[in-house]
């Protein structure tokens, strides 16, 4: 076994495997509507997850996103809104924080540049996906300042599935 940053990996037939689970998805049609859980969700390459704001072009940034690949979509570690909530004292849900997909047991961070795969969806790590005012009127004026390089991930999708909570996210390294 060996350490990738904060990750534990398996050597695997020519690579090394770092696992972690999708805790949740979520999603909503429109702009500054509640984020739902969804059993499953279908993720479209180069458009996002089919049926959220963003799908639809219908989000709050939907116009200054338009044509970029890391509008498609965002995950979120699950340990860092466990985190949060705890500086906060408050219990937030995994959805108030208005990111798609919610991890346990993967440093989203380390992915900036990187391939990995969400059940059978192959994606690629484009930036992270810091707070923004638009968060902090929602969640708490202290999102920007506690969440700070801690929010979650933008993505594209390289190879859309359909993936539902339970699903591993994997990292390869060829070794």
């Amino acid at each position: 076994m060996r350490q990738f940053g904060h990750l534990k990996a398996v050597r695997r037939h020519g690579y090394v495997t770092v696992n972690g689970t999708v805790v949740g998805i979520f999603m909503t049609p429109s702009s500054g509507t509640v984020l739902s859980a969804v059993d499953e969700a279908v993720l479209e390459a180069g458009r996002g997850l089919v049926g959220d704001r963003y799908y639809l072009g219908s989000g709050t940034f939907s116009e200054s996103l338009k044509g970029k690949p890391d509008a498609e979509i965002t995950l979120i570690e699950y340990e860092e809104i466990v985190r949060f909530n705890q500086a906060e004292r408050t219990n937030r849900s995994p959805g108030a924080f208005r990111r798609n997909i919610v991890t346990k047991g993967v440093r989203l961070n380390d992915l900036v540049g990187r391939r990995f795969w969400v059940g059978a969806a192959e994606l690629e790590g484009i930036r992270l996906c810091e707070p923004c005012g638009h968060l902090a009127k929602l969640v708490s004026p202290n999102v920007v300042k506690r969440m700070a390089h801690r929010a979650g991930l933008r993505a594209r999708i390289v190879s859309g599935a359909t993936i539902k909570p339970g699903d591993t996210v994997e990292v390869r390294h060829v070794v």
